[in-house]
């Protein structure tokens, strides 16, 4: 069978998006098709897929799968690149609400290719947990955007072994069963501004950003009073994303992500 696609980047993390509202891709077969068409040596390639369906209330669902196969309820850059999808195909109007299993999305389409979302509002914040992982103590604070954020701050980004301590933490007994995807954040206070390296879940390694984890680095980053909203947001790609925020006594509520969404490529794959 032949299949329409489209090949999207948002600061750098890359995804294949399909329409899916025929069901021509059925439920069982979602995580091996993930794991085929996003191997970067034997097919298209990318970060994860995310299939566009129906919704009976809203203007679509978005169902993602990260490129080892699994399943997660939301992915921040894949919001903006399903809603440039649906508004590139005709779906929805540059202002648009769509579903996740984490919650309902409202994303507006703005000029030189930059996408707004208004997330839900975070979960399970737990601040200061002490940890061991690979022979190094970590500081580390979490909270759930959508799925799974540790929060790391170093004093500098660059030099900080991602892969090795990023994985360490991930599988720690902390945040067992699930695991975690883990920040690692730079604080310029002069420029209002993160630096953000994150290792993912699901992709097993570092990605050139995560809407989910700028989202939470930013939200933890003026809880801690180490900035102010709306934060300013470098992804290890260089793209330049915003998170803004309301915060009393720790309650989170108003969080708005805003960061490029770009349409690489159309194509059509046998599978």
């Amino acid at each position: 069978m032949n299949v329409n696609f489209s090949k999207l980047t948002a600061a750098g993390n890359d995804f294949i998006l399909i329409d899916n509202r025929k069901n021509i891709i059925a439920e069982k077969d979602c995580q091996t098709l993930a794991k085929k068409l996003c191997d970067r040596k034997y097919s298209i390639g990318a970060d994860g897929l995310i299939l566009l369906e129906k919704s009976a209330s809203k203007d679509f669902r978005m169902k993602y799968f990260n490129s080892d196969g699994s399943y997660a309820s939301m992915c921040g850059n894949g919001g903006r690149s399903v809603a440039k999808f649906a508004y590139d195909l005709g779906i929805a109007n540059s202002k648009m609400v769509f579903e996740t299993d984490a919650g309902i999305i409202n994303a507006e389409i703005l000029p030189q290719d930059r996408i707004k979302l208004d997330l839900y509002n975070p979960k399970d914040l737990k601040k200061g947990i002490k940890i061991e992982a690979d022979g190094e103590e970590f500081d580390v604070d979490f909270v759930n955007t959508g799925v799974p954020h540790a929060i790391i701050f170093v004093a500098d980004v660059e030099k900080i072994d991602v892969f090795k301590y990023g994985k360490a933490v991930r599988y720690h007994k902390a945040f067992a069963p699930a695991g975690t995807n883990v920040n690692f954040v730079k604080v310029i206070k002069e420029d209002n501004t993160l630096l953000v390296r994150t290792y993912e879940r699901g992709v097993e390694g570092e990605t050139l950003a995560c809407g989910t984890g700028i989202t939470a680095s930013g939200i933890i980053s003026v809880l801690r009073g180490f900035a102010r909203s709306p934060v300013n947001i470098i992804a290890r790609g260089g793209d330049r994303l915003s998170v803004s925020l309301k915060n009393l006594n720790d309650r989170i509520s108003d969080v708005v992500l805003e960061g490029p969404a770009l349409i690489v490529f159309k194509g059509v794959i046998e599978i």
